[in-house]
């Protein structure tokens, strides 16, 4: 049997197991549902915090430039500059959900700044110009809460709170972050110079304390709007259909608007398989039947509602892509592929073609039927089998026998696919014609159920172990999972871990100098 037998065998009892979809008539229906629980956001929060540290650092700040009068001596220039924000770290935070948003808080926060200082004044007690120069040393604690989940940039700075409000929604398909509102407040920081008279302009460099909270307030504030804006960017170019071999995708386009809880957030998908080449001529119209996620373990991340009717589209599109029809030419026992071998099954087969090897050829004559119940899933297929004789260069087809194949199976996570295992219930069978007489079906039933045993099942069986790729965003692995079956629904609860090989912004970025004078 060639590479094409196997992977059409495949795709026969594949439909019965794993969700791919058909390209249906119904697009704008949700067939797929998406839950992040309470744990989910709050590995996701961690990630962003961690990912928007690595993007604010190092963060620089304008320089800052001041006139100042000193008793008796006159005016001085002081000029603050290289003022860099180079550490962060957040000590805790935890993430909320509400009608509104989602609100990151980060509590405990710290940051070190480090700045290079010069003066210059000029008095009529000296003649000339007075100058000195140094570097300095901010440290400090904040307390940090944002509205709604965003890349979090956090500076350390005494005192500091930063907030801002994004809107979440749908957006043709894609999803949407709004910046709504954003703002840092420092309320106090702590400055120690090194270097020169350091110890005499202390005071003077406490002086510009105002200036440096209204710089890092700035700073901190552009940079989450970038952060938001990278995020968004990030958000918006998610692919709405992911690939699932060279004819198929699957449709992740986002339906609806993200549902809030208190405890959740929750997303809609169309969840359908379609062609990528061409669009399928099915005319199969899908019931919705989604309801919300069902996963009895609340203590997972991650939840993926799968309908049935992602089942039977799968089927539906194969099925009218012309791939549920193959020709069987090698089995294990190959003396069945000569009419020897059926010489008192079918005797008048033998009698015409005396030992002529044969071909098995397999058609579904309608797609697979899927049904999901609590506790199986299982499949019913329609197969016309026609024995083709082969002589010289020439393929005889002498008889068709119909049958119709009951199987079962079971599904497991692998990877990040949704895999599965296939068996045998009963079949059926039926003359569907034949130009060498009647046929005694009681006789030939057991060949075609070692056929069925040996050849199908475990090729079959050997594909749908690798699965077909469930709706998650590459850098994410689905780790500890379980499946739940339910009336007409799969539903895999999971808990995921991720890898640094996902961008959600860049690692570096510009940073202009500015000059703020005072």
């Amino acid at each position: 049997m060639g590479p094409t037998t196997t992977l059409l065998i495949s795709f026969l009892l594949l439909t019965a197991l794993i969700p791919p979809s058909s390209q249906s008539q119904q697009q704008d229906q949700p067939f797929t549902s998406i839950q992040i629980s309470q744990k989910g956001l709050n590995f996701i929060k961690t990630i962003l915090i961690t990912k928007a540290i690595n993007y604010a650092i190092p963060l620089h700040l304008p320089i800052i430039q001041k006139s100042i009068k000193v008793p008796f001596l006159g005016s001085a220039d002081v000029v603050l500059s290289n003022v860099t924000i180079y550490e962060i770290g957040v000590n805790s935070s935890y993430v909320k959900v509400g009608d509104s948003g989602i609100a990151i808080i980060a509590s405990k926060t710290t940051c070190n700044l480090s700045l290079s200082w010069k003066y210059v004044y000029s008095s009529w007690l000296f003649p000339g110009d007075v100058s000195d120069k140094g570097k300095a040393f901010v440290q400090a604690l904040s307390d940090v809460g944002l509205l709604q989940k965003v890349a979090v940039n956090i500076c350390h700075v005494k005192g500091m709170d930063i907030g801002l409000t994004l809107g979440l929604e749908n957006d043709q398909g894609t999803l949407k972050l709004n910046l709504l509102d954003s703002g840092c407040y420092v309320k106090s920081i702590s400055i120690k110079l090194d270097g020169g008279a350091s110890w005499l302009y202390q005071g003077m460099i406490d002086a510009f304390q105002k200036q440096i909270r209204s710089a890092v307030e700035n700073a901190i504030t552009q940079n989450l709007n970038e952060g938001i804006l990278q995020l968004d960017s990030f958000l918006q170019s998610l692919p709405k259909a992911i690939p699932v071999d060279d004819y198929a995708s699957l449709n992740v386009t986002f339906l609806n608007q993200p549902l809030l809880s208190n405890s959740f957030i929750g997303f809609d998908i169309n969840g359908l398989f379609r062609a990528r080449v061409k669009a399928s001529t099915n005319k199969r119209l899908y019931k919705k039947s989604l309801s919300s996620v069902l996963c009895t373990d609340k203590s997972k991340m991650l939840g993926i509602t799968l309908d049935e009717e992602v089942f039977n589209s799968a089927s539906a599109l194969y099925y009218d892509a012309e791939f549920m029809q193959w020709i069987v030419d090698k089995i294990p026992d190959q003396s069945l592929l000569n009419t020897a071998g059926w010489r008192f099954i079918i005797p008048q087969l033998y009698k015409k073609y005396p030992n002529d090897d044969m071909n098995l050829n397999i058609t579904l004559s309608s797609p697979p039927i899927i049904k999901i119940t609590e506790r199986n899933i299982d499949a019913t297929l329609y197969v016309d089998l026609t024995i083709d004789v082969l002589e010289e260069d020439q393929v005889i087809p002498v008889a068709c026998i119909s049958l119709v194949i009951r199987g079962s199976g079971s599904v497991k996570i692998s990877g990040n696919n949704l895999a599965g295992n296939v068996k045998l219930n009963d079949f059926t069978m039926s003359q569907n014609w034949s130009d060498i007489g009647n046929l005694h079906l009681h006789l030939i039933q057991p060949i075609m159920r070692t056929i069925i045993q040996t050849v199908v099942l475990p090729l079959a069986n050997a594909h749908l172990s690798k699965g077909f790729p469930l709706p998650v965003i590459n850098g994410f692995t689905l780790e500890d999972g379980e499946v739940i079956c339910s009336d007409s629904k799969v539903t895999v609860c999971t808990d995921v871990s991720y890898s640094d090989s996902l961008i959600l912004m860049p690692t570096s970025r510009p940073h202009p100098i500015e000059t703020f004078v005072m």
